[in-house]
């Protein structure tokens, strides 16, 4: 049994809808799904240093807050940082009430971090370690109005035990 040629073309033109019919469904689906949700990237990521283990700034986020009236000191300070080696962090001025420095504090919870002593060196004399928590990333130095610049500092520190340390994004998924 064969078909004629009109019955052919018949058939050929609504396997061709059925078809066109298809793709247009498909490609609406696709143009009104949603896009994704923009996931935000961390600046850094917690990184395990074993003892005995060496840390870099390189290795070490760090974040700056201005306690003075001198607008932009956090942010020369941060550039300070960078330029030494130090992952770019959070700057700004600071958003807890009463704090005051007269020149630089760190504010972490863990004093015996590698990354602490590190940054400290760098920050010349007199900077006082303050149990807080300072809601950015890394570690968070807080300069103050008598603040005067970022030194030369240790190259390294080496951890006496296992820790973890705020390494920036790009040195973290770089680690083995």
């Amino acid at each position: 049994m064969s078909l004629s040629a009109t019955g052919r073309s018949a058939v050929t033109l609504v396997v061709l809808a059925v078809l066109f019919l298809g793709g247009i469904t498909w490609a609406w689906s696709r143009v009104t799904e949603p896009f994704p949700e923009a996931q935000e990237t961390p600046l850094c990521t917690d990184t395990t240093v074993s003892a005995g283990s060496s840390v870099r700034p390189g290795q070490v986020l760090v974040s700056v807050l201005n306690a003075s009236g001198r607008n932009g000191l956090a942010g020369e300070t941060m550039d300070a940082l960078v330029e030494r080696g130090f992952g770019k962090g959070e700057s700004g001025n600071v958003s807890v009430a009463g704090a005051k420095t007269l020149s630089a504090q760190i504010w972490t919870s863990d004093r015996s971090n590698p990354s602490v002593a590190l940054v400290r060196s760098y920050l010349g004399k007199g900077v006082e370690i303050v149990d807080q928590e300072a809601g950015t990333a890394g570690v968070t130095v807080v300069v103050g109005e008598r603040f005067d610049h970022v030194t030369k500092g240790r190259k390294r520190v080496k951890a006496t035990e296992e820790t973890t340390v705020c390494a920036p994004v790009l040195v973290a998924e770089e680690t083995p």
